[in-house]
């Protein structure tokens, strides 16, 4: 057999345990499998399913307890200079130095890769060329967007060319465009310079492209092979149902308690529902008697395989990852153990074809930073129990406007009314009624998750029994009782969104803020949080959101798309899409709207 039909990566009985004062966490359970060359090979799982530590282990950045693992014929234990020195890892945190220049990062990095002066020029034109960074290579790099960092990130790991490339989860918190650019430079890179790559992802549209996936699920794989192949055993299970009269949100909810139901999604105005078998489930078919409900068959997706394959047996749609005791016994989706806004009898709470007063007024919003301006002019209005989303590409002034309605950023013009506050005259006021969850975890790392919980009880101004009664609720609705002692900065990463969340709920908020809260979790993870979202709209609390992940955005009952500092576009989901149709086209998702709009505008 010839070297370049040799496996580039292999792992045999690999194990990996880690231990933290008294905790002890399998990382990996005696994982083997091969990787084939020149080809792009996806690893998916859940949050804490290994995957970090496999791509570790690979690059001789670890020392199992157990097994072996080698890249490109080389033990990365006993070689893992060579390895080092052979392969390409770009971590989920790539470290720029964001006071040096895109330029200075990559002279950097070839020094440290040992790449000779002769060749630096060449192979720096071909990867500024490549990533399309080659205008932007005097800028700090603290000063590129994410999309563009990324992409820095990438070109740095690249200054030697590797046989083998390893990248942990390249394109979270990465907008669409620059999530569809980073792409073309994988495969440009695979099809022209016969490279292989092991990528994680939490994007299950992206796991579909890969030529494999691997799917690890605590420290054990399992599943291997083609994503179409996994695919096509969920055939005769995947539904589009409508309901007329009935709001999507609603619809979902419903469906998701019912018995038989592996999945619902909202997917545009259609639920998008895994069965468990076959057949639509009995269950189903007494609840959507008499609505005027249409069923139709679809093709399976990569993603419903995930989904029921990670699931427990024996678990509901509405629940895909147990939540303890207290809330099983009781909804996870029952909006009275989520919020106790007054209930006014003549004001919709769901949004869903219902008018509700208005909550946030922005008109001929201005902010600048020097002779920057980030936001040039916005205006719209948020109403209440409505799920409104703010997007953009990287560097659009979503994240400069959402910081301004949280009364964190002062704007320069303009009018800003958050909750009956002037945030010109009374910022603090709204802030009062205001919850934040901002992108990047914002507890303190140091401290305790119980000691978190009361840190932010006592900062909204909670004591006595209302505390009390406040914190048994974050700990039972989130689980978190059991980490009740363990320090936040060492949760797993969707119990820190977990926590996270119960913090900016602490106070019973009437507007909630959330900054990419889903980046980089996964699918199931995602679920959960949404039933959250979705209850608390029901009760009457409006979310304002920002995300780059586009079927996330189908939620949002309307959008606003930015570019540039100005509004591109606002609707509902349904209505942008329609305006990306084409003959062609007839039926375009959300992210390539989303694309077109931004390129349009380009």
């Amino acid at each position: 057999m010839s070297d370049l039909a040799l496996p580039v990566l292999v792992a045999e009985s690999l194990t990996k345990t880690f231990v933290s004062g008294t905790q002890r966490s399998e990382a990996l359970k005696a994982v083997s499998f091969a990787i084939r060359p020149g080809a792009v090979t996806g690893l998916i799982g859940p949050d804490g399913a290994g995957k970090t530590t496999l791509m570790r282990l690979a690059a001789g950045l670890l020392v199992p307890d157990a097994g072996s693992v080698q890249a490109l014929g080389l033990d990365s234990t006993r070689d893992s200079l060579a390895v080092q020195a052979a392969l390409g890892y770009m971590p989920q945190r790539f470290g720029l130095y964001e006071d040096l220049s895109a330029q200075e990062n990559l002279d950097l990095y070839a020094d440290l890769q040992g790449v000779p002066k002769a060749v630096r020029s060449e192979r720096y034109a071909e990867l500024m060329h490549m990533t399309g960074l080659a205008p932007f290579v005097d800028r700090l790099a603290g000063r590129l967007s994410g999309g563009m960092k990324q992409k820095l990130g990438l070109a740095c790991t690249l200054v030697r060319p590797p046989r083998l490339l390893l990248l942990d989860e390249p394109t979270v918190g990465v907008d669409p465009v620059s999530r569809r650019e980073l792409w073309a430079i994988v495969d440009r890179l695979v099809g022209e310079e016969g490279m292989s790559v092991l990528l994680s992802t939490a994007y299950l549209d992206e796991a579909e492209r890969c030529s494999e996936v691997i799917v690890l699920h605590q420290g054990r794989i399992l599943d291997q092979g083609p994503p179409g192949a996994m695919s096509a055993r969920m055939a005769g299970r995947t539904w589009s149902i409508t309901a007329a009269g009935r709001g999507k949100r609603d619809l979902q909810m419903r469906l998701a308690r019912t018995h038989g139901v592996v999945d619902a999604l909202v997917q545009g105005e259609r639920i998008r529902l895994v069965s468990e078998g076959t057949q639509i489930p009995d269950a189903l078919g007494t609840l959507l008697a008499g609505e005027g409900a249409t069923i139709t068959p679809v093709p399976p997706r990569f993603e419903d395989y995930v989904i029921d394959l990670l699931r427990e047996p024996g678990a509901g749609a509405q629940d895909p990852i147990p939540v303890g005791a207290a809330a099983a016994a009781n909804s996870a989706v029952d909006p009275s153990r989520l919020t106790a806004l007054p209930q006014d009898p003549d004001v919709a709470r769901d949004a869903d074809g219902h008018e509700s007063p208005a909550v946030i007024h922005v008109r001929e919003l201005v902010r600048r930073f020097g002779d920057f301006q980030a936001v040039a002019g916005v205006s719209f209005e948020v109403r209440r129990g409505e799920i409104f989303g703010l997007l953009g590409a990287n560097g659009a002034g979503k994240s400069t406007t959402f910081r301004i309605l949280c009364g964190l950023l002062p704007a320069s013009a303009g009018h800003v009314e958050v909750a009956g506050h002037d945030l010109r005259h009374a910022a603090a006021s709204a802030r009062a009624r205001i919850g934040y969850m901002a992108q990047k975890f914002s507890q303190y790392g140091n401290l305790s998750v119980g000691q978190n919980l009361v840190f932010f009880a006592k900062a909204y101004g909670l004591d006595g029994e209302k505390r009390a009664e406040r914190l048994a609720w974050a700990e039972a609705e989130f689980d978190l009782a059991r980490y009740r002692e363990q320090l936040a900065g060492e949760l797993p990463l969707g119990y820190k969104q977990r926590l996270a969340m119960a913090c900016a709920l602490m106070h019973e908020p009437e507007i909630l803020f959330l900054d990419e809260p889903t980046s980089g979790v996964d699918p199931l993870a995602r679920r959960e949080f949404w039933q959250r979202i979705n209850a608390l709209a029901v009760a009457g609390v409006t979310v304002l959101v920002t995300t780059h992940f586009m079927e996330e955005a189908e939620y949002c009952d309307r959008l606003l798309i930015m570019a540039a500092g100005r509004i591109l576009t606002m609707g509902e989901p349904a209505a942008i899409k329609a305006g990306a149709r084409s003959p062609g086209h007839p039926d375009p998702s959300m992210e390539e709207a989303f694309i077109r709009q931004v390129e349009e505008a380009a």
